[in-house]
Order: structure tokens, then sequence, then C-alpha cells
């Protein structure tokens, strides 16, 4: 019986050993090379999101502590005649809300960092950079649009690892970091799905308008149907819902 045998130290292996070997190789590599494009493939591209770490940014304009604390920036552009305004919502350093109670209605200047997500602003303020402006000014006022009960399907995220302080901002890697964020008082907020994929972002509170932080804790990132009131004020969207309904999904 004629059977080859390499011996490590000599030039050159058999032909027939060498062919099997080649073999091996080509098929190892073609094997590797699919699985990294099947995982590329499989892998959800990062959303449009940023936080300008390091930078720091002046900003001016009139605080509105609730339902969730709003820097209320007047644009360029007028509405029917009246100004009209940007509501930036704003957050403490770390994984703590920004307590507005004490400045509501009033015009400051502060200190922040951008946090941002397409076309959602939010700004984490510096401790003790916010000064009121010596100027008196007339009471903001902008109505609400009630824009009717619909059930809808998504996930509750902490509003700030969302817009862009953790790439992914939500499911279930994120869920732990979420939770703290919502405890120590960062907004939440409702990222609802239709069936063609479009997705809206809502600033979740409880049915009579209040903070439903606390409420909501087991239920961070994972895949809900909820029904409850959508609002809209000025360009933000609000949804009131009482949280003893939400609906889990498979």
């Amino acid at each position: 019986m004629n059977e080859d045998f390499y011996i490590g130290y000599l030039p050159k292996m058999p032909k027939s050993l060498a062919k099997v070997v080649k073999t091996f190789v080509v098929v190892s590599f073609v094997a590797a090379i699919s699985l990294v494009i099947i995982s590329w493939l499989g892998q959800k591209p990062f959303a449009k999101s940023v936080f300008e770490f390091g930078t720091l940014r002046d900003f001016a304009g009139t605080i509105q502590a609730k339902p969730i604390p709003f820097l209320l920036v007047e644009k360029s552009e007028k509405n029917n005649g009246l100004p009209a305004f940007e509501r930036i919502p704003l957050v403490a350093e770390g994984k703590h809300g920004f307590d507005a109670t004490l400045l509501n209605g009033q015009r400051v200047r502060l200190k922040g960092t951008l946090i941002y997500r397409d076309n959602l602003r939010m700004i984490e303020v510096v401790g003790d950079s916010v000064e009121k402006a010596s100027q008196i000014i007339e009471p903001i006022e902008e109505k609400s649009e009630n824009l009717g009960n619909f059930m809808l399907k998504g996930e509750i995220v902490d509003s700030k690892c969302y817009l862009g302080v953790m790439n992914p901002g939500q499911s279930k890697p994120h869920r732990e970091c979420a939770v703290a964020c919502l405890r120590g008082g960062i907004p939440p907020l409702f990222i609802a799905k239709d069936t063609a994929g479009n997705v809206s972002e809502l600033w979740l509170l409880s049915d009579k308008g209040e903070p439903v932080n606390k409420d909501i804790l087991n239920f961070v990132a994972e895949p809900l149907e909820i029904s409850g009131e959508v609002l809209r004020t000025g360009d933000q969207l609000f949804f009131k819902i009482n949280p003893n309904q939400i609906k889990r999904l498979p």
C-alpha cells in the first residue's frame, strides 16, 4: 500500500498531500470570508446620533419646566405672525435629569453639550452654568394640539442615551443603563414604528401629563404595545399613557 507521509523538515511535501492541504486552506478561507459578510449584513447600522463630548456651547432661551424641562429657543421664522420656538430638552450631567422647577418661565443663558439624533436635539447642561437674563419677557404660550388616541407599537428608551450618548441607544444591551438613567430623572421616549418601518419619537407621560419614569422601569427596552393620547406642542410629540395598560409583545 502506497501512503504519502510528510516529514516537516523536508523541503517539499508529496503532491497528493499538498493537494489536500491546499483544498482545506481555500475552503477555510472562503468560509471565513462568508461568515464575515453574513455578520456584516446582519448588523443593524448605527443611527445618525451624536454626543459632542468635550465641546461646550452657549445657549440662550426661556425655561419651560413641565411636562419635562425644555429650553425654548426662538426661531427666525414666524408661526401665523407669532414667534416660533424650538423646544430643546434639558438634562443634567451623568445619569440625572435637569431640575428646572425654580427656573420655570425664566429667560436664561447656559452652557452645555449638544446631543442629537436626526432632527431631535438635547442639551446636557453644565452644572452651575445657568444665569438668569436681566430683561423681562412676556410668558410664552403655545397651544397643544390633540392628535387623538392611538395604539402604538415600539420601545421605551431613555432619551439621553437614545439621542447620542450610547450607540445603540435601544434594545436589550442598553437596558441596564436606561433603567439607571430613568431612575435619575432622564425623560423617557417612546420609539414607535409602523409596518413600513417609519419611526416616531414621543415623550412619554402619565395620563395626567406628569412624569412616568418610576412606573415604566420594568418595560424598558422591550417590544411593547401601548394605547394613549398623542399631543403635539410646537415641534414635539407627547404620548400620555396609563402604565397599567402597557402590553408586552412576543
